[in-house]
């Protein structure tokens, strides 16, 4: 296992996206957050829909993981929310040490 990831997950309304940026980074469990515009195209509930989304990219440490997707869980709106875990397998030993100094 490697000791940093980036989660990603998306969100529709500003306002919901804000709370859960201010969440993560007041609880130290991200040192970066990244939100890129994007839009959507997927099926639910038996339907092809598309939507203007927010992409959120989180930086942080994968032990944080399930603090990271629980405070997610605990503010967003949407009824089945992407939350995922990629992996950061390489990278800046100076970035690294910045997440290590960053998050708790």
């Amino acid at each position: 296992m490697t000791d940093y990831c980036v989660i990603v997950t998306t969100f529709s309304d500003d306002e919901n996206g804000q709370t859960i940026i201010n969440a993560l980074l007041e609880q130290r469990l991200a040192a970066c957050i990244q939100v890129i515009p994007i839009k959507s195209y997927y099926h639910w509930k038996q339907k092809i829909n598309c939507d203007q989304e927010q992409q959120i990219i989180i930086k942080t440490k994968t032990i944080l993981f399930d603090r990271v997707k629980a405070e997610i869980e605990k503010h967003h709106h949407y009824e089945t929310p992407e939350i995922i875990q990629l992996p950061i397998t390489n990278g800046s030993v100076d970035y690294l040490s910045w997440i290590d100094q960053t998050c708790l």
